[in-house]
């Protein structure tokens, strides 16, 4: 559950069929970066058979996600997405107002 407030980084994005090994690399070590950075909360992320993926990372602040977009590693990366692993991306930026929580027990 996140708190109001909290920001949501949607980024929608249809993987190309290039450099897969060099695609896992890049998206291990920025998830392993972005949890590093101040204001980082979580991450969700799906990806179909088709290439679509689905990742929303959350963050404390407006601030926080805008610190880890200009992250120069996050953003070396980011021109190396657009050259090589993706072939369009979507990303949207959103203020939780409500969050629920399920478990089946």
């Amino acid at each position: 559950m996140y708190a109001p407030g909290t920001i949501a980084v949607i980024f929608v994005a249809q993987r190309s069929l290039d450099d897969d090994a060099g695609y896992s690399a890049a998206a291990e070590e920025m998830d392993a970066l972005a949890a590093m950075q101040p204001g980082y909360i979580g991450i969700d992320s799906v990806r179909g058979p088709d290439g679509l993926g689905i990742t929303v990372s959350y963050w404390t602040d407006d601030t926080a996600a805008k610190n880890w977009r200009d992250h120069p590693r996050h953003t070396a990366i980011r021109d190396q997405g657009r050259g090589i692993w993706y072939t369009r991306y979507d990303l949207h930026v959103a203020e939780v107002t409500r969050s629920y929580d399920w478990t089946k027990s």
